[in-house]
């Protein structure tokens, strides 16, 4: 595995940008680790609504960025005491949704500041009753990364301020508030230390004390880094996009994530179709949705449309039934 130093930039885009940047055009046959440190910002789950997911007066009076990944799952807060990591490495087949294999270097490198943090659930790693970090998972062609919040000083009253809450995703836990369910490693740590001091301690416990291997980035990555970010990472397409307007919408919790599906249907007809959601899948959901233009509103007619599709393949571990019901 070779390290890969962004040079302490905080910029949410560009730092995205070079994420995606070593996932396609770095050689493949090696694996890399990216660190990053974002100012304050939304990182927008791929398949989100982002309109519907953050406070946008909130975030223009105190300058906040929202920018979309490339990867699926909800909406986070980055900040300066946020530290970010990214394993970038060839997809197996059986390493999608492992979430465990890429956490537990981070964990045990927690675990040896005292910190008794654990793999929690689908995807968060937590103190107790407590998210200190979420994690997200992206695959194309082969390679694929999985990457991570790790909360060591972040300022809690931006993250209950900028996001909203969906009830639905917290129905179990409604008189709780997302401050409540967070929390800074800071907290847990019995000696202070900095977020630079964090980051290098995580960095060589990840490489078992081994000396760190590097990929230095030329200056025609950092160009071509650069132009992805403008084209990509900048644009408010991306980020925000436009929606059509719809007149059929269901939003359910399953077992692979929150989803909001959302139909425009004229004279019985699909015109218009969008699926949103927390949900991790490999394929892109508008392979799904197109599929969907121009076809009867009622079962026997989706259902014939979307025939062969792999549906886990785009939105994880749904059955056919459960997923069937969210359309009519």
């Amino acid at each position: 595995m070779l390290y890969v130093d962004n040079g302490n930039g905080h910029d949410p885009s560009l730092n995205l940008a070079l994420e995606e940047y070593i996932l396609r055009k770095l050689p493949a046959e090696n694996d890399y680790l990216l660190f990053y440190i974002n100012e304050p910002s939304i990182i927008i789950g791929k398949n989100q609504n982002t309109a519907e997911e953050v406070n946008s007066e909130y975030l223009q009076e105190n300058g906040i960025h929202v920018v979309r990944r490339l990867s699926g799952g909800g909406a986070v807060y980055h900040d300066l005491g946020n530290l970010n990591f990214s394993f970038i490495t060839r997809d197996d087949g059986q390493s999608f949704h492992n979430f465990r294999k890429f956490t537990e270097p981070v964990v045990k490198a927690l675990n040896r500041l005292g910190v008794d943090a654990e793999l929690s659930g689908r995807n968060d790693l937590q103190v107790g009753e407590r998210k200190i970090s979420g994690n997200a998972q992206f695959s194309t062609r082969g390679r694929m990364f999985s990457h991570g919040t790790l909360l060591f000083d972040s300022r809690m009253e931006n993250v209950a301020a900028a996001l909203k809450v969906n009830p639905i995703k917290f129905e179990s836990k409604a008189t709780k508030s997302v401050r409540s369910r967070v929390a800074n490693i800071s907290e847990f740590l019995k000696e202070p230390m900095t977020i630079d001091a964090f980051k290098q301690f995580v960095l060589e416990s990840i490489f078992e004390g081994q000396p760190i291997q590097r990929y230095e980035l030329t200056e025609a990555d950092w160009d071509a880094v650069r132009q992805l970010a403008d084209e990509r990472y900048r644009s408010w397409n991306w980020n925000y996009g436009q929606s059509p307007a719809f007149n059929v919408q269901n939003v359910k919790k399953l077992a692979a994530g929150l989803f909001d599906v959302r139909l425009e249907v004229v004279k019985g007809e699909i015109r218009g179709a969008a699926v949103f959601g927390d949900f991790f899948g490999r394929g892109e959901v508008s392979e799904v949705t197109d599929k969907l233009i121009g076809v009867r509103y009622d079962r026997e007619s989706i259902e014939r449309a979307l025939e062969g599709v792999d549906l886990p393949f785009y939105f994880g571990p749904v059955e056919k039934d459960e997923w069937f019901s969210l359309l009519i």
